[in-house]
């Protein structure tokens, strides 16, 4: 069920969704969480689908702010209530609002933050460079960024670097979380030698590409580079050199990848791409500050970026 409320305020958006919840039930509660979601016209709908995925493990209120795109409407705000079929295991609000209410973004959704509950921030098309440091961020226990879709992923990822602050985290990062599993494992196994070099490769703008390497180069105390190339799979590669032979992940095609190492058959293992709400997911899991996040920041200068070039 949708319900439209053009020229409205939060406070009368609160209040009907009060009565909503009295009338017929058609707002659950035991919501855990309030997620914010700050977004352009263009990516609200992706965001709320995958906002209403993500509500099946963490139950929340969403509340979408996006500019008000008709001219000559200052002050105004055009709230829509998305309830039941229409917001999974949520309830979304979304917020049209005009150039001088998302100026003051923190005062506009304070009616409608669920009390006693966390609260989270996420800018679906890249963020600020200091989310902290944002009105709305301010408020929130967890701030989540996206630099796969900033316009310049790499400068804004060293940007994040500088001015991180426990809470912060990345989506880019949440998309390494399997990686990281498969990578541990094999390293894991006999002859146990140290790792020397790691190198990861992939598509050009793609960061967690960086996230990965500084991890490894951090954990395994060792050179860790980067090779960007043209391919439109993410991460596609990663050699870690040992003295008796490398460990090679290779997933080629971003969908399965194959690990080889000297003295064990090679393995295959289905290793998809993530999707935007399973990232979500991930990071909706713990509300504590990621600590690892904000190490693995803080060593982006040690890894070297080389660009591949084409034949």
């Amino acid at each position: 069920m949708i319900i439209d409320m053009p020229d409205t305020s939060t406070n009368a958006v609160g209040k009907r969704l009060d009565s909503l919840r009295e009338e017929g039930g058609a707002v659950a509660l035991g919501r855990v969480l309030t997620l914010v979601v700050v977004a352009e016209e263009v990516d609200i709908e992706s965001a709320v689908e995958a906002a209403n995925e993500a509500s099946h493990e963490h139950p929340c209120r969403v509340v979408v702010i996006a500019p008000l795109e008709a001219p000559g409407h200052d002050g105004r705000v055009d709230a829509e209530i998305r309830v039941g079929g229409d917001a999974g295991a949520s309830e979304v609000i979304v917020l049209r609002c005009s150039t001088t209410l998302r100026e003051h973004p923190d005062t506009l959704v304070m009616p409608l933050l669920l009390p006693d509950a966390p609260i989270v921030v996420w800018w679906p098309a890249g963020g600020p460079d200091a989310p902290a440091e944002d009105p709305l961020g301010a408020m929130a226990q967890r701030r989540i960024t996206d630099t796969t879709t900033a316009d310049d992923p790499c400068d804004m990822l060293g940007r994040l670097a500088a001015s991180f602050t426990e809470g912060d985290t990345d989506l880019a990062w949440a998309r390494v979380t399997l990686w990281r599993g498969l990578i541990a494992a094999a390293v894991d196994q006999p002859p146990y030698e140290p790792v020397t070099a790691v190198r990861v490769e992939g598509q050009r703008q793609h960061t967690s590409l960086d996230l990965l390497a500084s991890w490894l180069g951090a954990k395994l105390q060792c050179p860790a580079s980067v090779v960007r190339t043209g391919d439109d799979h993410a991460i596609t590669r990663v050699v870690l050199e040992r003295e008796s032979g490398p460990i090679v992940l290779d997933r080629p095609d971003g969908g399965v990848v194959t690990i080889t190492q000297p003295g064990t058959p090679e393995r295959r293992v289905a290793l998809p791409i993530r999707s935007l709400s399973e990232a979500l997911i991930e990071e909706l899991r713990r509300l504590d500050p990621d600590e690892v996040y904000g190490q693995v920041l803080h060593a982006l200068d040690q890894v070297e970026t080389t660009e591949e070039t084409a034949a």
